[in-house]
């Protein structure tokens, strides 16, 4: 515990699972996956120590997950495989290479957790300075799970970044899905969200910023970080700054899977560079940081959607990919 104690940063808690994904043929490919997971790799593979908090499955898969965190360097507070199965998802991705999915979560040991459980793996990080979550865990069912846990890291003074990433498809009462995520990012002093999320929560506002700035005016968060797909990516702060990023080269998209974790990583690591306190968002923000942040996060997800499936790019990748692509960067 001493080696885990000393050196983790951020702590991660969210799904785990096996992405089904449909080939051309028909067939399914089983790819590591899940939102957190991706997240929790891609932070890694940036040199950033961290620790992945849910239990994982003693069956083939959970083992394979495993294996995956641990040979990008990531702890694991749960290093014993649990009993119960791993979470599954299949995935069909369109002509765009938009995934949509199919999850199939019920009795699975990324779930087999408490709140008491995640909390007790923080308490002793002296240097645990961020926790991140989002996406299935944002599930009504796993309230009990995430919202104590949550709060009692944002009362530790750590920096609680929450990831919207909705998935309507797989939650049977959207108006009470809608309900929770909004309760849950009450919760963050970061949120990333996508403009898809926006429209999926229902705001108020003519167009995308507006509901972005109605969100983030509406919880006790200091910055938003708001993807836009191809057309890049937006910081905004509480105090109602805007920044607004995207490379100026076309990419070729293989698939947009775990794209978000990614640039969600490349937006922690920066973070954390730049040593930023829980509530940067809510004083003046220089041009110089929010390019630095925007930058980082969309030259990771761009290195991710280059390539099948989600396969993080390390730090070395992200910034020479910053060295070589020309940005377009607004204030």
């Amino acid at each position: 515990m001493m080696q885990i104690n000393s050196s983790v940063q951020v702590a991660t808690a969210g799904e785990a699972l096996i992405d089904f994904i449909a080939n051309a043929d028909g067939r399914f490919e089983p790819c590591l996956g899940g939102a957190v997971y991706n997240l929790t790799r891609a932070i890694a593979r940036q040199g950033v120590s961290t620790l992945y908090l849910n239990p994982l499955s003693r069956d083939r898969f959970g083992r394979r997950l495993a294996q995956g965190l641990l040979d990008d360097g990531v702890h694991l507070a749960v290093p014993e495989a649990a009993v119960e199965v791993t979470s599954l998802a299949v995935v069909n991705v369109n002509a765009q290479g938009h995934p949509d999915y199919a999850f199939y979560r019920e009795g699975v040991a990324d779930r087999a957790t408490t709140a008491a459980a995640l909390t007790q793996a923080c308490d002793p990080l002296d240097n645990l300075s961020l926790v991140c979550t989002g996406a299935l865990a944002l599930s009504p069912d796993d309230a009990d799970v995430y919202l104590p846990w949550l709060a009692t890291q944002r009362q530790a003074g750590r920096t609680v970044v929450i990831d919207a990433n909705l998935r309507p498809s797989v939650m049977p009462d959207l108006a009470a899905y809608r309900s929770h995520v909004l309760t849950a990012l009450h919760y963050a002093d970061v949120i990333k969200a996508s403009d898809e999320d926006l429209v999926c929560l229902n705001l108020p506002g003519g167009d995308v910023l507006a509901q972005a700035k109605h969100l983030l005016q509406n919880t006790r968060a200091s910055v938003m970080a708001l993807t836009l797909g191809g057309e890049g990516a937006m910081l905004l702060t509480r105090q109602g700054q805007v920044f607004a990023a995207r490379e100026l080269e076309p990419i070729e998209v293989v698939d947009t899977v775990g794209a978000g974790d990614c640039f969600l990583a490349g937006l922690v690591v920066a973070m954390l560079a730049h040593k930023l306190p829980a509530d940067w968002g809510a004083g003046h923000v220089s041009t110089e940081v929010a390019r630095a942040l925007l930058t980082s996060a969309i030259a990771s997800a761009s290195l991710c959607v280059m390539r099948r499936g989600c396969v993080p790019p390390t730090r070395a990748e992200v910034l020479a990919r910053l060295a070589q692509v020309p940005y377009s960067f607004t204030a």
